[in-house]
């Protein structure tokens, strides 16, 4: 029986690779010199689409594939995917959800730990042999203080987890209030801002929540406050948030997504106040390796005519 011909937007770790070339006939769009023209070539056989969340499908790519059936999308997030264009056409889209909980929730912990802590300055302090020469400047603690969460789904309650571990008071803003959670819901995220120490970001990318981290809200966290952000670089205004930690509106920030990945602002590397993680949150390879599973499992259930596992549309 001859493989189905799949497109690939963007390589996949070696053991996707592997197991994905084996079973369809592999097209690998990032490859192509001359994508119209590698497109008009292999388009009218391809009947799956592999991409990645910052990849996504355009409307325009889905066109280009006439017999398109599914897009399978290794990671949690889909804004770079053209889900209505999917709809109206008939494409089924996947994402790879749970699986990636809690290495982001991890990883969330992580920057504000190493953000209020100065683990990064701390590690370049003893390397450069300034320990014994000169005091380490003192940091901030984390244990016990106020933690705002902008969004609470999956990941946001992994982190909430975590943040109670440290004692912390928990308080989160999201579309709808989640009455089965012991942490406080706050409506106003101006409001929410103001109360918290820390303040994680943890909602979905798209034009719902573009810049919902603005000047207000990074005036409203403070001088004293952090910002973490795990979600999307969209989710926040990067040239008031620059402008916050140049003048120190707020006192520093952790963020691992960033606007135009992975070129960021180069006003960024200029700054002693940020840690920066290259969108790394589900980097583990044990997170990895099922997330390349579960976009291998919903390609296979659909061709084989069964459910999908992960259904977005």
């Amino acid at each position: 029986m001859p493989k189905t011909d799949i497109l690939m937007t963007g390589a996949y770790p070696e053991w996707d690779m592997v197991d994905l070339e084996a079973k369809y006939r592999v097209h690998r769009l990032w490859e192509a010199v001359d994508r119209p023209g590698f497109l008009a070539n292999v388009g009218g056989r391809i009947r799956a689409i592999a991409t990645r969340g910052e990849l996504g499908a355009s409307a325009e790519l889905m066109r280009s594939l006439p017999n398109l059936e599914i897009v399978s999308c290794y990671g949690v997030g889909t804004d770079a995917i053209d889900l209505a264009h999917a709809r109206t056409h008939g494409i089924r889209v996947t994402n790879t959800p749970d699986v990636l909980t809690e290495d982001v929730a991890d990883i969330a912990l992580g920057l504000l730990l190493a953000t209020a802590r100065h683990i990064p300055q701390a590690d370049a302090f003893v390397r450069s042999g300034q320990w014994g020469k000169t005091p380490m400047p003192l940091v901030t603690r984390v244990a016990g203080k106020r933690l705002g969460l902008v969004g609470m789904g999956r990941i946001g309650r992994g982190i909430a987890r975590r943040a109670a571990a440290f004692g912390c008071e928990i308080s989160y803003f999201a579309r709808n209030a989640q009455p089965q959670l012991a942490y406080a819901f706050v409506p106003d995220l101006i409001a929410l801002a103001h109360w918290s120490e820390f303040l994680v970001v943890i909602v979905p990318g798209g034009e719902a929540t573009k810049n919902i981290i603005d000047a207000g809200v990074l005036k409203a966290l403070g001088s004293d406050g952090i910002l973490v952000n795990v979600s999307r670089g969209t989710t926040v205004d990067e040239e008031a948030l620059i402008a916050a930690l140049q003048d120190r509106t707020i006192k520093a920030a952790g963020l691992d997504v960033f606007l135009n990945e992975p070129k960021i602002d180069p006003r960024f590397l200029t700054l002693d106040n940020v840690v920066l993680q290259p969108h790394h949150g589900s980097g583990t390879v044990e997170t990895r390796k099922a997330m390349g599973q579960l976009v291998r499992d919903n390609l296979a259930a659909h061709f084989a005519g069964k459910s999908l596992p992960t259904p977005v549309v």
